[in-house]
């Protein structure tokens, strides 16, 4: 088997173990979401147990990554996406960070009376599990376009966070005695907003990939 075909297996294989991650990131969002909207604090634990398999999948495409680089000494596009696949990577395992802090918050408020500021971070999970959906296929399709729109999906939740600020902040007022759990709903909402975020370099990164330049979205 020629250098070529040898080095486009191990890209093939790098691909899939990259969704495979994103997927099992994705599921373990929407787990914490339902988790958050149903207060299950068994489901929330699953979420929390789950990271190490991620913080496992991470190490693994690392490991691979640096394998195909070291062999095959990839140039050009080929090498672009060998720094694009350790820049996901790393963007994923965060996303899980996000996702396993919204499912601690659930077990740390179990029992407490529920807000409607949870359910605007429902929708902020929600739209981050379709952002990662599409920034993932943007990259398995190198389409740049596709990752500009989804990047713009973070709008979103830019918008829930800032209105969730609000309202926790008249919360406060209102109820001093919430305060602790009022700050505690704030630092997730943050976490959440930050997801955001990491997708959006998920994005930038397809970019990079496709087009060869750094560009970028939101600011």
């Amino acid at each position: 088997m020629n250098a070529r075909l040898i080095f486009l297996e191990g890209l093939n294989r790098l691909r899939h173990d990259i969704l495979t991650m994103a997927t099992r990131v994705e599921e373990d969002l929407g787990k914490a979401v339902t988790a958050l909207r149903s207060n299950d604090v068994e489901l929330a634990k699953e979420v929390i147990a789950d990271d190490a398999v991620v913080n496992a999948m991470q190490l693994k495409i690392e490991d691979e990554t640096a394998i195909v680089i070291a062999t095959q000494q990839p140039v050009a596009r080929d090498l672009r996406e060998m720094v694009t696949i350790l820049k996901l990577t790393s963007s994923i395992e965060r996303i899980g960070d996000h996702a396993v802090h919204l499912a601690s918050t659930v077990v740390k408020l179990a029992g407490e009376p529920p807000f409607r500021s949870s359910e605007r971070m429902e929708r902020m999970g929600e739209t981050g599990r379709e952002m990662i959906r599409n920034s993932i296929s943007a990259y398995l399709n190198q389409d740049a376009e596709a990752a500009r729109k989804t990047a713009q999906l973070d709008d979103r939740i830019d918008s829930e966070h800032k209105e969730l600020i609000e309202e926790i902040l008249q919360l406060m007022k209102e109820h001093p005695e919430l305060i602790k759990h009022a700050a505690r709903l704030l630092h997730t909402s943050s976490q959440l907003e930050r997801l955001g975020d990491h997708i959006t370099n998920i994005c930038e990164s397809v970019i990079y990939l496709v087009e060869g330049k750094h560009e970028e979205l939101n600011v």
